[in-house]
């Protein structure tokens, strides 16, 4: 009896090698198999189960091998948004059962999720994280490392990314918020600060219709990521209301040095988050 065609791929590299290893075992176990008596049926069955295990291997070595690797701003599923000197934002989308292509990450980042979703997080060199998020749950990722995302689900995995430029001199600059972490109450919302990282202060918000934010002063600038629809009203001192429409994923850039209330001027909640600069 002749084994069933394999055509190992690439030979030639490490992933290759061992398929061929693979290939070269498969053939001689499957030689074995129409000459042994029955009693030894079931060692033979256990020895091609071995090399039908470690064919899987091979393969995964082979495809992680030759998977290509491709910098942040290459990456088909990151669509660059906005970019200064302070920030690149991509709008990241992954269809359902589709994988990013493993992609550098050479500054740090953060990034805000858009809907509740579940993500595998296969990072270079470690085994894979299935990671499961909140509709708006923001997090500090620190460079430099590469990693492909895999959406194993039914639904888009959509998060904004906001690439910290700067970082280098952030990391080592003087804090100057008093609070790190805080829950703040309003009439009408609150303002959640869920961390500084890279001198960067990020807060949630959340507005029911009609709420506002109390005035206050924006020394530095800061970037502002739609979490839900917003139609809301920034009044800034000496300037007059300012309307304002976002979809979910929407950011704007908006320059410091000013003071301002924020109203939710639709009829349903509003959330986004905020990322102050120093």
């Amino acid at each position: 009896m002749n084994a069933p065609d394999y055509n190992p791929e690439d030979a030639g590299t490490l992933g290759g090698a061992a398929l061929q290893r693979c290939d070269k075992g498969y053939q001689r176990v499957w030689a074995l198999a129409p000459e042994v008596p029955a009693t030894a049926h079931s060692a033979t069955i256990r020895r091609m189960k071995r090399h039908a295990l470690f064919c899987l291997l091979a393969t995964l070595l082979a495809a992680q091998a030759l998977a290509p690797e491709v910098e942040l701003n290459a990456e088909p599923h990151h669509h660059l948004t906005l970019e200064n000197k302070y920030v690149r934002v991509y709008n990241v989308e992954v269809p359902p059962h589709t994988d990013t292509l493993m992609h550098w990450h050479r500054h740090d980042y953060i990034y805000v999720t858009l809907g509740i979703t579940e993500v595998v997080n296969e990072v270079k060199d470690k085994p894979p994280a299935t990671i499961k998020l909140q509709d708006g749950e923001t997090h500090f990722s620190p460079a430099p490392f590469a990693h492909i995302a895999s959406n194993r689900t039914d639904q888009p995995f959509r998060n904004v990314t906001i690439e910290i430029v700067d970082d280098e001199n952030l990391r080592h600059a003087t804090a100057k918020w008093d609070e790190d972490r805080a829950l703040e109450t309003f009439p009408g919302g609150t303002q959640q600060i869920l961390f500084v990282k890279d001198g960067i202060r990020a807060s949630e918000f959340e507005l029911q219709p009609g709420g506002t934010v109390p005035k206050h002063h924006h020394t530095g600038p800061h970037l502002l990521v739609a979490v839900t629809d917003l139609d809301i009203r920034s009044d800034v001192e000496g300037m007059g209301p300012m309307p304002g429409h976002f979809k979910p994923g929407d950011s704007k850039w908006l320059p410091g040095n000013y003071s301002h209330t924020i109203t939710n001027t639709a009829t349903k909640p509003a959330k986004f988050v905020t990322l102050e600069f120093p």
